[in-house]
């Protein structure tokens, strides 16, 4: 792999540990890793102009459901609150197949992808007419993006009393049973690498306590990290305490689903002591903020999170619920929620931005990531801000202040995925096509 050299950027933010801000200076990549940063430096290799450009680490999205990017904006649940949304979206879901899943994943991708974003979570959870997590899988493959999916479950439909239509849950042995197929088949715990499996059964809703509890004891023993939705609104609330009784904090925390390998979407609902619980077991947080104000969900309380030192990252959550996959956007978007619930000074750009990177990565283990710094990977992320967007800024580095929603040139693992706005890796007007031509049918 030949080197690159960005040159000549207005502004590079390494959110190193020193969170350093370096101007009119240049990064060098060699062999998927960062290997200089500082100003005048020279390279045989690849010359990327950067003059009039922001660079970042790059984007981090610690929760998603790739293959909701089929199923935007159905009238059905445009103005539902959570659980009737997903009532009105499961039969729609329930007629995926495999080229459901892998069109979808691949356009969700391209869409993180032009937002910045180089390391994804995907939260996949259902797998009708022979669906497999491997359809998102080959997708990232193909884009070159660096993967976290995790491979989700339900298992109590609703003649059991949960949520999910029978059709739409499997048999708990049989989950157990691919969770170490495709651990042993597609994780690589190795430093750099390009995917890591979770498990992570969908939600208290959906799911049995024992299955919750099986599936941490897996995870512990194959050295792979948790996920799974909590308190993400009232309704959540209610429900964990009138069939566990208790809150959903108590409830994680009795069956294993608390520590540093453990991470929970949303959390819009957490308490105090749930807070607490989190910072002192150091289980990580992904903020979903468009999608909880699409659904109604609420604020999370991301500053007191924080302020208590609970790892938070960003998550553009499905594109049903959002119905978007901009992490720029999230980014911003979170700031100025907390601005909305604790005053102007509750979150400035630079902190939201941290969230979307570095914040990001260390929730999903991968230290490796979300930031710039000699022998981390070479995950880039290079913003125009010459444009209109940043037109009499003064502070161009403000990204979320005034800036762009899409990035001119990517990097991953020194790869460039996106060039001068354009996805490099894949044909995406025809993704586009056969997405909507998908859409259309399930529609019909």
């Amino acid at each position: 792999m030949p080197d690159i050299l960005i040159r000549n950027a207005e502004s590079i933010l390494t959110m190193d540990d020193e969170r350093r801000e370096l101007a009119g200076a240049d990064i060098l990549l060699r062999d998927g890793a960062v290997a200089a940063i500082g100003h005048g430096l020279e390279s045989t290799g690849e010359i990327v102009e950067a003059r009039g450009c922001v660079v970042t680490p790059g984007l981090v999205n610690t929760h998603h459901h790739l293959y909701q990017s089929m199923t935007r904006a159905v009238p059905a649940g445009q103005d539902a609150l959570l659980f009737n949304w997903l009532q009105a979206l499961y039969p729609v879901w329930a007629r995926f197949g495999p080229e459901e899943m892998h069109v979808s994943a691949l356009t969700g991708l391209a869409e993180l992808a032009l937002s910045g974003c180089t390391l994804t979570s995907d939260h996949l959870y259902l797998y009708p007419n022979g669906a497999r997590l491997e359809d998102t899988i080959t997708a990232a493959q193909e884009i070159g993006m660096r993967f976290h999916p995790t491979r989700g479950a339900m298992s109590i439909g609703e003649s059991k009393g949960g949520l999910p239509p029978d059709a739409l849950v499997e048999e708990e042995a049989a989950i157990l049973e691919d969770c170490i197929r495709v651990v042993d088949a597609f994780h690589d715990a190795s430093e750099g690498s390009m995917c890591r499996v979770g498990i992570a059964p969908c939600s208290p809703f959906s799911v049995s306590r024992e299955l919750m509890r099986d599936a941490a004891l897996l995870a512990r023993d194959k050295g792979v990290m948790l996920h799974t939705h909590l308190a993400e609104n009232d309704q959540d609330i209610a429900y964990s305490e009138q069939m566990f009784g208790c809150r959903p904090g108590q409830y994680a925390e009795d069956l294993g689903w608390t520590g540093p390998d453990v991470w929970h979407a949303h959390c819009v609902k957490l308490d105090g002591a749930e807070i607490d619980l989190f910072a002192r077991s150091r289980t990580g947080v992904a903020h979903c903020p468009c999608s909880n104000c699409r659904l109604g969900s609420g604020i999370a309380p991301v500053r007191a999170m924080l302020d208590a030192g609970v790892p938070v990252g960003l998550g553009v959550d499905g594109s049903a619920s959002n119905d978007a996959g901009n992490l720029v956007a999230e980014a911003r978007q979170a700031m100025l929620l907390q601005r909305v619930t604790r005053g102007a000074d509750a979150m400035s750009a630079r902190r939201a931005l941290e969230l979307a990177t570095r914040g990001g990565a260390d929730v999903l283990g991968r230290p490796d990531c979300g930031r710039l710094a000699l022998g981390k990977r070479a995950d880039v992320a290079v913003w125009d801000v010459s444009g209109i967007d940043s037109a009499g800024s003064w502070d161009k580095a403000a990204l979320l202040l005034a800036g762009p929603m899409k990035v001119r040139h990517l990097f991953v693992e020194g790869r460039q995925v996106v060039r001068d706005g354009h996805v490099t890796t894949l044909d995406l007007p025809r993704v586009i096509e056969r997405q909507d031509r998908l859409a259309r049918a399930l529609a019909g």
